[in-house]
């Protein structure tokens, strides 16, 4: 069963918006053997993005589940595998960091785990969006 989680920031700008929606199931290594196209994003933890997505939201997908992969994989010994069936959103309010923050969401409201400390506010100051993400780098950060 899949459910969505609307993801929606207002800003001067006109906000963000993603829409996520996905479902999750256990896995079965022999019977998902070739179950289509999957990245592990930890040990047991799994993520099948939906076709034809953009690399950028494909990474940041992963991102938004790999804050929460520790307790997944623990929950799930057997294996976890998050189907994303679709992230839309409009052009207008979207940036790639949107799909981190979708799928941050939607795990929360889907396993009941607590707060990443995942966010975007606008800064007036400099009249751009700026992101937090918790105790986690930006995976597209050089680290300096």
């Amino acid at each position: 069963m899949s459910n969505t989680f609307k993801y929606r920031l207002r800003s001067p700008l006109g906000g963000l918006a993603a829409d996520l929606t996905a479902g999750h199931r256990a896995l079965d290594a022999d019977a998902d053997a070739d179950d289509g196209f999957r990245l592990q994003i930890y040990r047991n933890v799994w993520l099948a993005p939906p076709r034809g997505i953009n690399w950028r939201d494909a990474a940041w997908l992963s991102f938004g589940l790999s804050a929460h992969s520790s307790d997944l994989s623990s929950a799930h010994p057997g294996g976890l595998l998050v189907e994303v069936a679709e992230l839309t959103f409009p052009l207008a309010h979207f940036r790639p960091e949107a799909a981190a923050l979708a799928m941050d969401g939607w795990v929360c409201m889907e396993f009941d785990l607590p707060d990443r400390g995942f966010r975007a506010a606008f800064d007036g100051g400099i009249g751009a969006y700026r992101f937090h993400w918790g105790g986690y780098s930006d995976p597209f950060s050089d680290g300096s």
